[in-house]
């Protein structure tokens, strides 16, 4: 049963995002570095931090397995990363991983995001 607030799916997450205007994709670029299509601004690791991660795991298909990164920057601007697990990764990109390992980590409750 799920609890008032609680984040069970990437389509729900994905939801409350859109709805508090929160749903800027963030990619990356052919520069090596995160960039916000939407308002063509382009990011280095320590311009960002991430402040809640959500890992969805699919109940009968591996496939399913991803992982959303919720990333604010300097401007207080947030965003998101969306990615598979392991060896189902979306992200091709050479220096992906290395990338996100190097944007700090500040996890914040949902409540501060979707309350």
């Amino acid at each position: 049963m799920e609890k008032p607030g609680e984040m069970t799916t990437l389509t729900r997450v994905l939801e409350k995002l859109h709805n508090k205007g929160l749903d800027h994709e963030l990619i990356m670029s052919d520069h090596g570095r995160l960039q916000n299509k939407e308002k063509q601004k382009i990011y280095n690791p320590d311009e960002l931090k991430i402040i809640k991660t959500y890992r969805f795991e699919g109940e009968s298909d591996p496939g399913d397995m991803s992982i959303l990164y919720l990333i604010e920057d300097k401007e207080g601007e947030i965003g998101y990363v969306l990615d598979a697990y392991g060896a189902y990764s979306t992200h091709e990109e050479s220096g992906f991983d290395e990338f996100i390992q190097k944007i700090p980590v500040e996890d914040r409750e949902d409540q501060l995001i979707f309350a």
